[in-house]
């Protein structure tokens, strides 16, 4: 009954039709019973869900107004104090993200989308998935600067909602998140071979940023952006629940800016900002503050291991092995590593 999002080779073009496609949206949702846990603690981790925020730090709980996020904070392994990357703009940031590259590795300086750049040459999280293990990703962002880092990939999945759009809101990505699981459960698809859920779900939400930055800090807005960043974050995690992956699934949430800084403009802060690192679920230990330390940078050599994959790649990626249980931890995976 759900069917096929193509694994396929994305063009500029391919995005485009997808972005400006749209589309009727029905939500159907899971219920997520109050005071369940993420998942068991003994469980395997399969699947990898990475949400990433904008305008977001520990600040942003005080009002209450993400429980979701509160949740998975409780349960899992947090830092507050991880490192981002210089500049502090979403193109930038994003890019040191998905490449496990600082910002003068991979190149990316500016901050919108620009044709004639073309992709960056460094792979990325989604290549080393796909050459490690044949594991399969499905990206959603929400911004077009970030067209710039939809490289073609065989096993990479993008879709796009920009803000550029007017409807464009996190209830928008969802609908796109939901028919996508929709296509891939179903065989159908759209003529092309996609048999499995993907391994890796890539959620950009920047909402409570973007209100932020329009509407101030102190804002009611903000305050409702951040319940609206917090709803879509519930849906994803219902729609895994619905699919029965939810107790083999690791979520991982990150931010490309702070409360108080704006990642879309020209100019970012002098310093690279202290953000946080949230990592929850399958496999990973419950109530621990990260005592190690942490850069963006290393979410996707983080992510190899929660998935049990090697990397043999020159990237400064590392893993955060301390989240990991000790009862996994007793039973070595391989992890990325320089050759």
């Amino acid at each position: 009954m759900m069917g096929h999002v193509s694994r396929i080779c994305v063009t500029l073009a391919g995005i485009l039709v997808w972005w400006l496609a749209g589309g009727a949206y029905a939500p159907v949702y899971a219920t997520f019973p109050a005071g369940e846990s993420a998942a068991p603690l003994t469980s395997t981790t399969e699947h990898v869900i990475l949400f990433v925020l904008e305008g977001f730090s520990q600040d942003s709980l005080k009002s209450g107004a993400m429980p979701v996020l509160s949740k998975l904070i409780k349960d899992g392994s947090v830092t507050w104090s991880a490192n981002a990357v210089q500049p502090a703009l979403r193109l930038p940031t994003m890019a040191s993200l998905v490449t496990g590259l600082p910002v003068e590795k991979h190149g990316i300086t500016w901050n919108s989308f620009e044709f004639s750049r073309g992709y960056p040459r460094a792979p990325s999280l989604f290549d080393y998935l796909d050459v490690s293990g044949g594991r399969d990703s499905a990206v959603f962002f929400m911004d077009e600067s970030l067209y710039q880092l939809a490289k073609p990939a065989p096993y990479t999945d993008y879709q796009l909602c920009g803000a550029l759009r007017p409807e464009c809101g996190a209830q928008k990505l969802v609908a796109y998140i939901q028919q996508y699981f929709q296509k891939a459960a179903s065989g159908h698809g759209y003529g092309h071979a996609v048999h499995a859920l993907p391994h890796l779900l890539v959620v950009h939400l920047p909402e409570a940023g973007r209100a932020g930055v329009t509407q101030g800090w102190n804002s009611k807005e903000y305050q409702q952006a951040l319940k609206t960043v917090d709803t879509a974050m519930k849906s994803v995690l219902d729609l895994f629940k619905h699919y029965n992956l939810l107790d083999r699934t690791a979520v991982l949430v990150t931010t490309l800016s702070i409360k108080g800084n704006d990642p879309g403009g020209d100019l970012a802060q002098a310093e690279a900002p202290a953000i946080p690192w949230i990592v929850s679920g399958a496999g990973i230990a419950r109530g621990q503050v990260i005592r190690q330390p942490v850069s963006i940078i290393d979410t996707g050599a983080t992510v190899m291991r929660m998935l049990q994959l090697e990397t043999h790649t020159e990237w400064d990626s590392k893993v955060i092995e301390e989240i990991f249980q000790t009862d996994t931890a007793s039973h070595p995976v391989p992890r990325a590593k320089k050759r």
